[in-house]
C-alpha cells in the first residue's frame, strides 16, 4: 500500500509551542515513485527474476540474509517466512520505500540512529560537501578536531574523545582502556553490549574470555554488590547500559558509582542508544551521574557510521599505551554529519521535541489498541525509547505483518523512536494504520 500523504523534510518538523525548531527551507515535496529511485536503475529488479525474490537472493550470499542481526527477517517479524517487507530502496523523512514500492511510516527510525529525519538536507549537504572534497586521506582530518571539542562540550565525563565506527567498538575500546588503565582484567556488566567478545557467551568465544565477565540483572544493588566483592583487587570495570526496556534505577547506578571508585575500577555508560535522544550528554546528562569512560553511537550522526570512546584525560590517554584504531574511523563523511548533529543540539532542546514526539507516537498507538479491544497488547518503555509487548510470538507477528500492510513499520521488542520527522500528521496517520491494522486482526479472530 503506498502512502500518498506528503511529508515535510525532516528539518522542517511540525511547528510547536515549546521549542524553536532549527530554520531550513522547505524541500520538494517526495515523488509518487520515491522507490523507483535512480541509484537503483541498474539493480536487477524482482521481475527480471521470476524465480527468486530479493530475500532469497539475499539468503544464497549472505549467511543470515542481513548483515544487521536485528534486520533478519525472523528478527524484523518473529518469523522468517513472514509475509512482510525485505528489503527497502529508499528512506526519506519517517517514510521507507521497499523493493515493492511500497511506502511506510517507519517507528524504528534505523534502530535509534536517526532522530533528525532520513535524508535530511542538513546533514546531506554536509556530507556531500565533506566527500567531495575527498573523505580520507593518508592525514586525519581537519574536521576530527572540530567535532571532537564540540563533543567534548556536549558530554559531561568527555574531557577527550577517539572516534571509531560501531557502538560496539566503541564499548569494547572503552573495556581496553579500563583494563589498560588499572592494569586488571574483570569486568562487570549489565546490557547489551554488542557482538564483541568480552561480553558475550556466544559460541566461538574462549572459556577463558567469558571467565572475565559477570553479567548482573539491571536494577539489583545486591547483585552489584556481590559481583564487586567477587571480582575483589582484578575489578577493572562496571559498565552499564542506563535503559534496559526502562531507566535505571538512580539508586543503583549511584551505588555502581560509589563502588566503581571504592575498587579504583572505572564506571563505564554504554550510552549507544541513549546519547543525544535523552540528552545530548546522554544519560549522564539527566542523571547528574557522572561515569569514568562513556560510549557513543546511532543518533550521534543521524545514522551516518560513527561512534565515540570518551571520559577523562586520564583513562583516555591509556589509549597510548594499548591499540585502539580503525583505518576510517576518521572518515569526513559522518564527521561532517555528527557536526551538524552537535550544532543543532547546541542551538536547539532537540531532545526535548524527541520526547514530546515520542509520547504522542505511544499515545496514538495506545488509542488505537483501547478501541479496537484486541487484548494482549501493551506499551511499556519511556518515552523516547517506547515499545511493544504481547501476550504471544504469533498475535506479536500478526501485529506487525498486519501494521505493515497498512503502512507502518514497527520494531519487534525494544524499541520504537520517535524522530522530528513523526509530525502532527503523521501521528494521526499512525494511530488511523494501527486501528486498521487492529481491526483486521479483530475480525480474523472473530471470523
Amino acid at each position: 500500500m503506498v502512502f500518498s500523504r506528503f511529508f515535510k523534510s525532516a528539518g522542517n518538523p511540525e511547528p510547536n509551542d515549546d521549542a524553536n525548531e532549527p530554520a531550513s527551507e522547505p524541500a520538494d515535496e517526495p515523488a509518487d515513485d520515491a522507490g523507483e529511485s535512480p541509484e537503483f536503475d541498474d539493480v536487477e529488479s524482482p521481475e527480471a527474476l521470476p524465480d527468486q525474490t530479493w530475500l532469497e537472493r539475499a539468503m544464497a550470499v549472505l549467511p543470515t540474509g542481513s548483515s544487521a542481526g536485528s534486520k533478519r527477517m525472523e528478527a524484523l517479524w518473529g518469523a522468517a517466512d513472514a509475509h512482510a517487507p525485505s528489503h527497502y530502496v529508499s528512506a526519506v523523512g519517517c517514510q521507507v520505500t521497499t523493493i515493492d514500492n511500497e511506502t511506510l511510516i517507519d517507528c524504528t527510525m534505523a534502530l535509534g540512529s536517526v532522530t533528525l529525519g532520513y535524508a535530511d538536507e542538513r546533514i546531506t549537504s554536509a556530507v556531500v560537501a565533506a566527500m567531495t572534497g575527498g573523505n580520507v586521506a593518508g592525514l586525519p582530518h581537519a574536521l576530527e578536531v572540530d567535532v571532537a571539542e564540540r563533543f567534548c562540550e556536549a558530554v559531561p565525563c568527555s574531557e577527550k574523545v577517539q572516534f571509531l565506527k560501531t557502538g560496539a567498538e566503541a564499548v569494547a575500546a572503552a573495556v581496553r582502556l579500563a583494563r589498560t588503565y588499572t592494569g586488571r582484567d574483570h569486568v562487570i556488566g549489565c546490557g547489551y553490549f554488542g557482538w564483541h567478545d568480552w561480553s558475550v557467551t556466544e559460541s566461538g568465544v574462549p572459556a577463558a574470555t567469558r571467565a572475565l565477565y559477570t553479567a548482573i540483572p539491571f536494577g539489583d544493588v545486591a547483585a552489584l554488590e556481590h559481583a564487586v566483592s567477587a571480582a575483589g583487587s582484578n575489578l577493572a570495570a562496571i559498565v552499564i547500559e542506563p535503559v534496559v526496556e526502562t531507566l535505571a534505577p538512580t539508586e543503583w547506578v549511584s551505588r555502581a558509582r560509589e563502588l566503581a571508585t571504592q575498587a579504583g575500577a572505572a564506571l563505564i555508560f554504554d550510552e549507544v542508544k541513549t546519547g543525544f535522544r535523552l540528552a545530548p550528554g546522554g544519560y549522564q546528562e539527566q542523571s547528574g551521574i557522572t561515569p569514568d569512560l562513556s560510549a557513543f553511537g546511532k543518533a550521534l550522526a543521524n545514522g551516518f557510521p560513527l561512534a565515540a570512546v570518551c571520559g577523562s584525560a586520564a583513562l583516555m590517554d591509556a589509549a597510548r599505551g594499548t591499540w585502539i584504531s580503525s583505518t576510517l574511523a576518521g572518515e569526513a563523511t559522518a564527521l561532517a554529519a555528527a557536526r551538524v548533529v552537535l550544532q543543532l543540539h547546541a542551538e536547539h532542546d532537540v531532545c526535548a521535541d524527541l520526547a514530546r514526539i515520542g509520547t504522542e507516537m505511544r499515545s496514538a498507538v495506545s488509542n488505537a489498541v483501547r478501541a479496537s479491544r484486541v487484548p494482549g497488547i501493551s506499551i511499556e518503555g519511556i518515552d523516547p525509547m517506547w515499545f511493544l509487548t504481547f501476550d504471544s510470538p504469533a498475535l506479536e507477528t500478526r501485529f506487525l505483518t498486519a501494521s505493515a500492510a497498512n503502512g507502518i513499520l514497527f520494531k519487534r521488542g525494544p524499541y520504537n523512536f520517535p524522530s522530528l520527522a513523526h509530525d502532527a500528521g503523521t501521528i494521526h496517520e499512525i494511530e488511523s494504520r494501527t486501528s486498521n491494522a487492529l481491526v483486521a486482526i479483530r475480525d480474523e479472530n472473530e471470523g
